[in-house]
């Protein structure tokens, strides 16, 4: 019989004690806690859970906690396919999706924060009011002057698609944002990796024909050149993407633009 710790807001009672298969499935979860409501400083919640019992994924492991032992706990969640970027996090140090990370990649007790540097809005919950602001800014969408054809779409070459592959496929997580030290301290100027990426993304795109009015809007000794290239963007993109590449793209965009 192994009795565990019980958390500040858990709904068990104390002294409950559960009988596990094998003490090398339990795995403590420190969780940051934070409730706006209660005016408290944040603190870290200490829970003891049997793996065997929660699923293979940190999100699974959350979810067993908010459903068995605290229903209090907070955080976003919806697809868990790593298709919607709702349950972005810092687990063990490094921003990734709770849903794709697997606990067995997880040595020793897991440690969960919101991703850093944004507003909490409650425990794991963080505002992105700003960071979706920054996205809209780039107007990313398609831009032409030229009328479409009336009997088929716009037509690419497989060349021109080919480009956009590894660009199109960021779901707005905000783990390449939130993990660049040049974002933490310019947010407010910077427009960070995401929506770089992003505006990259139409700036290539042999369909739009706004291209001089997206490199106008990222040329800017903050909005785009406070990138040091620092790679923390690329190690933390769960998409396997890399936006410090096509920062670097745009930068080169602009120098030849000038000569």
């Amino acid at each position: 019989m192994a009795e565990f710790k019980l958390p500040v807001h858990s709904i068990v009672k104390q002294g409950h004690t559960v009988n596990y298969a094998t003490g090398q499935q339990i795995r403590c979860v420190y969780i940051y806690r934070w409730n706006p409501e209660h005016n408290d400083n944040p603190y870290l919640d200490r829970y003891e859970v049997d793996i065997e019992q929660t699923g293979i994924m940190v999100l699974d492991v959350l979810l067993y906690i908010k459903n068995a032992i605290d229903p209090t706990l907070t955080f976003r969640r919806s697809c868990r396919e790593g298709v919607c970027g709702s349950c972005a996090m810092n687990i063990n140090g490094r921003n990734t999706l709770a849903c794709i990370k697997p606990v067995t990649d997880l040595q020793g007790d897991l440690r969960i924060y919101p991703l850093p540097h944004l507003p909490v809005i409650k425990d794991l919950v963080v505002d992105l009011s700003h960071f979706y602001a920054q996205q809209a800014a780039t107007q990313p969408w398609l831009k032409s002057q030229t009328p479409a054809p009336p009997d088929h779409e716009r037509l690419q070459s497989k060349t021109e698609r080919a480009k956009l592959d590894g660009l199109y496929e960021c779901i707005l997580c905000a783990c390449c944002s939130t993990s660049c030290p040049s974002y933490w301290w310019n947010s407010e100027r910077y427009l960070g990796p995401a929506t770089l990426l992003q505006n990259y993304r139409w700036v290539i795109d042999s369909r739009d024909e706004a291209t001089g009015e997206r490199l106008d809007m990222v040329e800017d000794a903050f909005r785009l050149y406070r990138c040091h290239t620092i790679m923390n963007c690329t190690q933390a993109c769960p998409k396997g993407l890399n936006p410090a590449k096509a920062i670097t793209q745009l930068k080169q965009l602009l120098v030849k633009r000038k000569s």
